[in-house]
């Protein structure tokens, strides 16, 4: 039996603004540990083999940061704390229950549109 894959991907925004910068950002002085708190948890419950934590860049939800994405099922989490963390660990991914209410809103989150959609929009195909 190989090494098994992931079951889930977070992807937690790690994107630091510079002073002055109009545009919120989702890692600040009060919310620069959330990443290692998700980690820390994930190791704490045995998971961390089987939930990949990624640090990535700008996420573009910055107005409702902190913010992190649950994959598979492009799950955005917003205004994230260490207290949210803790329960979408342990409901939606050991309990396999999607925390709706700390999801972000439809009007900045709707259906994705397909690569070949997208350039019809934009006239190139």
């Amino acid at each position: 039996m190989g090494i098994p894959q992931p079951a889930f991907y977070i992807f937690k925004c790690e994107q630091s603004s510079p002073p002055g910068m109009p545009k919120p950002s989702c890692v600040n002085e009060n919310t620069r540990d959330l990443f290692q708190h998700l980690g820390q948890r994930l190791m704490e419950k045995g998971l961390i083999a089987t939930v990949q934590p990624i640090r990535t860049s700008c996420l573009n939800r910055c107005q409702l940061g902190p913010v992190m994405l649950v994959e598979p099922g492009h799950h955005m989490y917003v205004e994230l704390t260490k207290e949210k963390i803790d329960r979408i660990i342990d409901e939606h991914i050991i309990g396999g229950k999607v925390v709706e209410e700390y999801l972000i809103p439809e009007d900045f989150w709707d259906k994705a549109i397909s690569p070949i959609e997208m350039m019809k929009m934009a006239g190139k195909a």
